[in-house]
Formats: structure tokens, C-alpha cells, sequence
């Protein structure tokens, strides 16, 4: 795979063979595994698709969360985010606007230590919202897709 050589973001890449569902991931000089586990079909060689959704939610939620805290010189210590996906029927989502069959949904629990005040910990709560990840996921998304 080639590496992106422009001065932009780095593109992703991903390449994987037709028979299975192990994937190689190229971006920029990293290099990733993706597939699915052994009980989806796959060989478990890597994070599934939805596992890496997740690692973005929680990762840009933890440097937004972190950084807030810095630039205000709080002491915050450390920041871990833990999160889980699963699909529900519409109907058990009362907050929800869709109404009809199975919807995402995405559990976030955001620890955080430090010698904190309690307005201090509920602004960090407040800012995890913010995480540009957290932006792209709650509001409209347009994939273009072509065949090159």
C-alpha cells in the first residue's frame, strides 16, 4: 500500500482478500489489523469494525476531555473512557427520533481523576460532548462512494 504523500490528513487504506474478513490498514505511517471475531466468521486478527468506531469515540472523548483540562490548568490526572455498541429496537429508546426497527447504540463511560471540584468534573462531563468524533457521529453524514 502506498502511504499518503500530500501535506493533507493522511488517507486510509484498507485492502483484504475477498474469502475472509481480515483486513490490512494503512494510514499514513501506522499500519492496523481489522477483522471479525471467530464466532462472526473471522480469524480474530484484529479489532472488529465497530471496535474501532468505538477506540475513535473514546480516544478523541479523552484528548477533547484532556485538553479542556489543561488549557484551564486543572488537575486532572487521568481520563478513561470505556464504551460499548449495541442495536435496540427503536421502541426502547424514549429519547429517541427514530421509531421503527433497530437503532445504534453507543454506552460511554468517562471516568476521571484528579483533585477535581465537583463544577470542574461536570464542565469535563459536559465538554466530552464536544470531541469532534462525538460531533461526526451525532449529526448528518454524507459517504460518497465510487468505483475507481
Amino acid at each position: 500500500m502506498a502511504a499518503n504523500t500530500s501535506n493533507g490528513p493522511p488517507h486510509v487504506i484498507v485492502r483484504g482478500a475477498a474469502a475472509g474478513f481480515a483486513q490490512e490498514i494503512q494510514i499514513g505511517p501506522h499500519r492496523l489489523a481489522a477483522d471479525e471475531p471467530v464466532a462472526f466468521g473471522g480469524t480474530d486478527t484484529g479489532p472488529s469494525p465497530y471496535d474501532f468506531l468505538l477506540a475513535a469515540l473514546g480516544s478523541c472523548t479523552s484528548m477533547t476531555i484532556s485538553l479542556y483540562a489543561r488549557r484551564k490548568g486543572w488537575p486532572l490526572e487521568n481520563v478513561t473512557v470505556s464504551l460499548h455498541h449495541s442495536k435496540i429496537h427503536a421502541t426502547d429508546c424514549a429519547e429517541c427520533e427514530t421509531k421503527v426497527g433497530k437503532i445504534d447504540r453507543i454506552e460511554r463511560e468517562i471516568q476521571l481523576t484528579g483533585a477535581l471540584t465537583s463544577e470542574q468534573r461536570s464542565k469535563l462531563m459536559e465538554i466530552a460532548d464536544r470531541c469532534p468524533v462525538h460531533q461526526t457521529l451525532t449529526s448528518e453524514i454524507n459517504i460518497r462512494t465510487r468505483a475507481v
